[in-house]
C-alpha cells in the first residue's frame, strides 16, 4: 500500500528501458553487415542513411519518420560504433537508476517491516514474554527479516526487468532465424525445468540452517544472561558441550548446502555453455550454406549471451520467492500472540481525565498460570488516593502477584482491576502510565546515563522542534520525516524534547527538573552516589568556567579542615621542588596534567626533544633499566596468569597481550643495554617505567639519586620545552584549575599519602563534607555537579552499578513522575533491613508531603515494616486472609 506507486513507476521505467536494450542487440549486426562487410557500398563514394527511422503499418504501408543522413563507409562505421557506445551508456544508466530505486524501495519496506515487528513486541500480552527469548526475538528483527525486506523490493521489479530482458533477447533471436530461436528456446526450457527442481533441496536445508542458527543465538543469549549461575555451579564445560553439539548440527547442514549448491552450479554452467556450442555448429553451417549472414550469427550469439543471466536470475527469484514465503511465515509465527494489545491503548492523543483517578481496586479477581493452577483466588481489594496499603505474605502466598496485577503488569484470569471504576485493561497507557507508578523486583535500566534512566518515565510525548533550530538541522529533520512517511513509520522524532514537565513531582521550583531529581535522589539515598560519580568524572571543557572558582575555594577549605584535624600530611601536594612519592614517575617528571590523556603523553614521550633531554641528563639509561626491572618482576609474578585476563584487571600498566612482547625484549637485552636496543624498544621500556610508584608496587626500584635526577629533569623540561609540546601539558599550579582533571583531583591537588592510617577514607569524607557545604550555598554549582553526576554511563542494563544502586535508581525513576497511585512490589529485596526500612519511611514521607497525596501499595518482603502503612492486607495460599487498618504511630 505504501509503495504501490513507486513499484508501478519502476515497472514503467523497466518497460521503457527495453527499447535501447533491443536496439543494442540489432546494432552489432548492422556494424558487421554494412560498413565492415560492405553491404550497400559496392562502389567507392557510395553512401547509406544513418538514423533513418521508419516502420510498416497495416493499410498504410511503410511510414518514414525521418530520412536520416547519408554517410560514407568509414563515417557510417564510426557513427554506428559511437551509437553502440551511447546505447551501452544508456542501458547502464537505466540499470543504475532501476537498482538504486529498487534498493531504496527495499530499504523502506525493510524499515516498515522491522518497525511493525517491534510494534507487535510492544503490544505483546505479558504472558507472551514468558515463552519468548530475547536473543531469538532480536535475531528475528535484526537478521532474519533483512532478506525479506530485500526480496520485497524485487517482488515486482525483478521479474519485470529479467523477464523483459529474456523475452527481448529471445524475440530478437527469433527475428534473426527461426530455428536458432527454437534451439535457444529449447535450451532455456531445459534450464528452467531442471534447475528449480534440484534447488528445492537447498530451500529445505536453508530453513534448517536458519532455525538452528536462531536457536544458537537464543542459547548464547541464555549463557550471557546466566553467566553468574554457570560459574557458580561449575557448568561451563556442559555449556561448551551443548554449543559444540549445536555447531555440529549447523556444520552438517551447511556442508550439505555446499554440495547441492555447487552441483546445481555445475549443471547450470554446463547447460549455459551447451547453447553456444549449438549456435557455433548449427549457425556456422547455416552461414556456410548462405541462409544466415555473419552479422546475424554474431548478433544471435551476442543476444544469447544476455539470455542465460536473466533466466538464471529468474529461477533464483522464483526459488527465493518460495524460500522467502516460508521464512515470512516462520517469522510471523514468532510474532503471533493471542490477546495483542489494541493499538488505541498506545495512542498519543488519548483523552486523560482531568481529575484524580481513584480508587484502585480488585474485584473478585482470580489468576492462573499457563497450566491452569490457581495463583490468586477471589481477591477483592481497594486503595483510595491518600491511603497506604502494605501487602504481606510469602511468595507462595501470592502477595507479589497482587502488586503485578494492580500495576497492570499481569492481566487477571477472571475478575477485574479498576481505576476510578474503569476497567484497567480498557484504559489507554497514557492514562494508566500517568495514574500508576510501578517499581518491582525486575529492574530494567537503559544502556545510557543516570539522567536518561531517571527521566525515562517522563519521556512520554515528543515536543516541538526549537524555533531557532539551524537551517541544516531543520532540513535534515524534514528529510527524516519525509522518509518515515514513505516507509509507513509514525512521525515520532526522538531528537526533540520528550520530557513531560507537567508530570514531574513538584521540586524546589515549579518545572525545576534538576531540583526534582535531586529531591528524589535524596529520598532513595542515591544522591551521594551521584555526587561521587560527579567528583570522579572528567569535566567537560564548557563546564570548567562555571565550576572553576568554587572548586578552587574547596581546595583551600580542604587544606584548612585537614590542618584542623592534624591530617596535613595525609595529602602530598604537588611541590615544584620536591618529588611526590605517591605520584607516578611520569607525573613527577612532566609535572603537569596532559591536555589529552593518551595522545599528549605519546606526543611528548616520542618527541626528539624529550629523548634528547633524557639522554643529556642520564635519565634515559636509568629509566630504561628501571623499566627492564619493572617488567622482569611483573612477568615473574604474573606472567603465568596471562591466559586469564580476569585475574589481571587491576594490572593497569601492562596488558596480558603485551606480556609476550616484553618477554621478548627482556630475553635479548639486559640492564645497561640501551645502546643496543631499537628506538621502539627503548620507548616501550621507558614508558613502562613512567607508571612506577614505589609505595604502591614496593619493588625497591627507585632510590634518592633517581628522585633528585627526576626533579632536575622536570625543571630542564619546563625551561626548554618547545611550543608545540607546551600545548600538550598544563603545569601544576596551586592557584589554577587543572583543566583535564576531575573535581576530586582538583580539590586534592596532590596525592593521598598511603602511609597515614585510613587516610583515603578520612580525606574522602572531608571532601564530601566540603562539597556538600559548597553545593548548599551555591545553587548554580550544585546543579553543575548534579548534571555531571547524572551524565555517568551506567553501562548495558546498568551493569556498572551495584544491585543496591540499580534498585534505588529504579525507585527514583518511579518517584520522579507524579502519579495518583504507586505500586512498589518488593523493590528492595536482598538489602539490609534497617536501610530498607529507612528508605520505605523516606518514600512514604515524601509522597505524603506532596500537594496531592497519592495512594501507595507496597508488597513487603518483611512484615515488620507494615506499621508504616495505614492498611495491611495479608495473603496466604493465594487468598486474602486478613485486611486490617493500622494505627500509625506519631511521627510515622
Amino acid at each position: 500500500m505504501h509503495t504501490r506507486r513507486e513499484q508501478i513507476f519502476i515497472v514503467l521505467v523497466i518497460a521503457v528501458s527495453m527499447i535501447p536494450f533491443y536496439m543494442a542487440f540489432d546494432l552489432p549486426k548492422q556494424i558487421v553487415n554494412r560498413p565492415i562487410q560492405g553491404q550497400g557500398f559496392a562502389n567507392p563514394g557510395d553512401t547509406q542513411p544513418f538514423m533513418q527511422i521508419g516502420f510498416d503499418l497495416p493499410y498504410f504501408g511503410h511510414v518514414t519518420l525521418t530520412e536520416g543522413i547519408q554517410l560514407e563507409r568509414l563515417q557510417l562505421l564510426l557513427a554506428l560504433s559511437l551509437t553502440f557506445l551511447a546505447l551501452v551508456i544508456v542501458n547502464g544508466l537505466f540499470k543504475f537508476y532501476i537498482n538504486v530505486q529498487k534498493g531504496r524501495l527495499g530499504e523502506r519496506l525493510l524499515r516498515r517491516t522491522r518497525y511493525e515487528l517491534v510494534d507487535r513486541v510492544l503490544r505483546f500480552p505479558p504472558q507472551r514474554f514468558r515463552q519468548a527469548k530475547s536473543g531469538e526475538i532480536a535475531s528475528l528483527v535484526k537478521d532474519e527479516i533483512e532478506p525479506l525486506g530485500g526480496f520485497a523490493a524485487d517482488a515486482f521489479t525483478q521479474p519485470a526487468l529479467l523477464g523483459g530482458q529474456a523475452l527481448t533477447a529471445m524475440f530478437f533471436i527469433f527475428m534473426q532465424h527461426f530455428w536458432l530461436g527454437m534451439v535457444a528456446a529449447a535450451m532455456a526450457a531445459v534450464q528452467v525445468a531442471i534447475i528449480p527442481r534440484m534447488r528445492r533441496r537447498l530451500i529445505v536445508l536453508g530453513r534448517q540452517r536458519q532455525i538452528t542458527a536462531r536457536e544458537l543465538a537464543g542459547r548464547v543469549a541464555e549463557i550471557v544472561d546466566g553467566i553468574q549461575t554457570i560459574h557458580s555451579n561449575d557448568t561451563t564445560n556442559w555449556e561448551r558441550a551443548d554449543i559444540v553439539a549445536r555447531l555440529g548440527r549447523i556444520f552438517r547442514i551447511r556442508y550439505d548446502i555446499y554440495q547441492w549448491k555447487f552441483l546445481v552450479k555445475f549443471l547450470n554452467n554446463f547447460i549455459a555453455q551447451m547453447t553456444p556450442f549449438l549456435f557455433y555448429s548449427i549457425g556456422g553451417y547455416l552461414t556456410i550454406k548462405g541462409t544466415l549472414d555473419v552479422g546475424q550469427l554474431i548478433a544471435v550469439i551476442n543476444a544469447y549471451k544476455e539470455l542465460p543471466g536473466p533466466l538464471k536470475e529468474l529461477i533464483d527469484w522464483d526459488l527465493a520467492r518460495q524460500d522467502m514465503q516460508v521464512k515470512y511465515e516462520q517469522v510471523i509465527e514468532q510474532f503471533e500472540a493471542e490477546g495483542l494489545l489494541d493499538p488505541a491503548r498506545h495512542d498519543l492523543d488519548a483523552e486523560v481525565p482531568p481529575d484524580v483517578l481513584g480508587p484502585l481496586a480488585l474485584h473478585r479477581l482470580s489468576l492462573r498460570n499457563d497450566l491452569g493452577t490457581p495463583l490468586l483466588e477471589d481477591v477483592s481489594l481497594e486503595v483510595a488516593p491518600g491511603e497506604t496499603l502494605a501487602v504481606i505474605g510469602d511468595a507462595s502466598g501470592g502477595a507479589p502477584l497482587v502488586g503485578d496485577v494492580l500495576a497492570g503488569v499481569m492481566p487477571p484470569s477472571m475478575g477485574r482491576v479498576t481505576l476510578g471504576g474503569r476497567d484497567l485493561a480498557q484504559l489507554p497507557e497514557r492514562v494508566t502510565g500517568r495514574a500508576i507508578g510501578y517499581a518491582g523486583p525486575a529492574i530494567h535500566l537503559l544502556g545510557g546515563t543516570v539522567l536518561e534512566n531517571v527521566t525515562y518515565a517522563l519521556r512520554r510525548r515528543p515536543g516541538d522542534p526549537p524555533e531557532d533550530e539551524p537551517p541544516e538541522l531543520r532540513a535534515d529533520r524534514e528529510w527524516r520525516w519525509h522518509e518515515a512517511r514513505l516507509a509507513g513509520n509514525p512521525l515520532l522524532d526522538k531528537d526533540t524534547d520528550w520530557i513531560d514537565y507537567n508530570a514531574i513531582q513538584p521540586g524546589r521550583e515549579d518545572g525545576d527538573l534538576l531540583g526534582a531529581i535531586h529531591e528524589v535522589l535524596e529520598v532513595v539515598g542515591l544522591s551521594s552516589d551521584v555526587i561521587s560519580f560527579a567528583v570522579h568524572a572528567p569535566v567537560n571543557s564548557t563546564l570548567v568556567p562555571q565550576i572553576e572558582q568554587p572548586v578552587l575555594e574547596m581546595r583551600r577549605k580542604l587544606r584548612e579542615r585537614l590542618a584542623a584535624q592534624n591530617l596535613t600530611g595525609a595529602i602530598l601536594p604537588f611541590d615544584p621542588d620536591g618529588y611526590n612519592a605517591e605520584a607516578t614517575i611520569s607525573e613527577n617528571l612532566l609535572f603537569g596534567i596532559p591536555t589529552d590523556r593518551d595522545a599528549s603523553i605519546n606526543a611528548i614521550v616520542t618527541h626528539p626533544f624529550f629523548r634528547d633531554v633524557l639522554m643529556e641528563l642520564g635519565l634515559a639509561h636509568r629509566l630504561f633499566d628501571l623499566g627492564w626491572r619493572f617488567a622482569r618482576v611483573t612477568l615473574d609474578l604474573f606472567g603465568g596468569l596471562a591466559d586469564n585476563p580476569d585475574l589481571l584487571q587491576w594490572l593497569t600498566y601492562m596488558t596480558p597481550e603485551e606480556m609476550p612482547e616484553f618477554e621478548h625484549i627482556l630475553t635479548h637485552y639486559q640492564p645497561g643495554g640501551i645502546g643496543k636496543a631499537t628506538l621502539e624498544q627503548r620507548i616501550r621500556l621507558i614508558r613502562l617505567a613512567m607508571f612506577y610508584i614505589e609505595p604502591k608496587y614496593r619493588f625497591s626500584l627507585l632510590d634518592d639519586d633517581l628522585r633528585a635526577l627526576l626533579v632536575k629533569g622536570r625543571k630542564v623540561l619546563a625551561e626548554r620545552m618547545p611550543e608545540d609540546l607546551r600545548d600538550h601539558l598544563q603545569p601544576y599550579d596551586p592557584d589554577a584549575y587543572m583543566q583535564r582533571a576531575s573535581i576530586l583531583q582538583n580539590v586534592l591537588f596532590g596525592k593521598i599519602n598511603r602511609r597515614v592510617g585510613r587516610a583515603e577514607d578520612r580525606i574522602i569524607d572531608t571532601v564530601r563534607g566540603v562539597l556538600r557545604e559548597t553545593m548548599k550555598g551555591n545553587r548554580a554549582f550544585s546543579d553543575d555537579v548534579l548534571s555531571l553526576g547524572l551524565g555517568y554511563d551506567v553501562g548495558a542494563g546498568g551493569r556498572r552499578l551495584s544491585l543496591l544502586q540499580r534498585q534505588r535508581l529504579a525507585l527514583a525513576r518511579t518517584l520522579l513522575r507524579r502519579s495518583d497511585f504507586y505500586v512498589f512490589n518488593e523493590p528492595l529485596g536482598g538489602i539490609d533491613p534497617a536501610f530498607q526500612e529507612r528508605i520505605i519511611g523516606n518514600i512514604l514521607g515524601f509522597l505524603a508531603a506532596q500537594p496531592q497525596p497519592a495512594g501507595v501499595v507496597w508488597v513487603l518482603a518483611n512484615p515488620a515494616f507494615a506499621h508504616h502503612f495505614s492498611k495491611t492486607a495479608e495473603f496466604a495460599k493465594g487468598r486474602l486472609v486478613q485486611q486490617v487498618a493500622t494505627e500509625l504511630k506519631a511521627g510515622e
